[in-house]
């Protein structure tokens, strides 16, 4: 059985196999085109903060953006991350849980520091009001329903302790 009819069957199968159906073959060069293509590969950039590697990419390009280093429990939260492989649902579960600590960590920073965070101003809340009062209206009417619920939980159980037990 010869290779094509074997996979004759698929849909599609050897569509690039004829020259005439492929798009790109005239300008295709076996082995490549090198004239005139040269790199100086540039000296590798200082390591100044610890930079975090994946394990698919160990070797670092010798140019790479920085941001602050990892510090702090989002800082470990993101090392203990980069220690499973990219495909692997945990390093980006991670990442985004790392992100949020970092927010609770500023916040915290904030406060230490006698700073109060306007949290309404800084996570874009006037914006929000004017180009999705919609979904404002929804966030506060879930947020009322959430304390109404708290606060009549809370005065059923307050309502059962006051009462008291009958006398026999």
């Amino acid at each position: 059985m010869d290779i094509p009819d074997k996979y004759a069957h698929i849909p599609g199968w050897g569509a690039d196999l004829d020259h005439a159906n492929r798009p790109a073959y005239p300008r295709e060069r076996t082995p490549p085109r090198l004239e005139g293509v040269h790199w100086d590969q540039p000296s590798p950039q200082p390591e100044r903060i610890e930079v975090l590697t994946s394990l698919e990419h160990p070797v670092r390009p010798p140019l790479f953006g920085t941001g602050p280093a990892p510090a702090g429990l989002s800082g470990s939260i993101r090392r203990y991350a980069f220690g499973f492989s990219e495909n692997d649902v945990r390093h980006w579960l991670l990442l985004l849980f790392a992100d949020r600590v970092n927010v609770g960590e500023g916040v915290l920073g904030d406060l230490a520091r006698g700073h109060v965070p306007n949290l309404y101003a800084e996570m874009g809340g006037r914006a929000e009001l004017r180009h999705n009062p919609i979904g404002v209206a929804r966030k506060v009417a879930l947020l009322a329903a959430v304390v109404g619920m708290v606060y009549v939980t809370r005065k059923r159980r307050s309502g059962r302790r006051s009462r008291t037990l009958p006398q026999r």
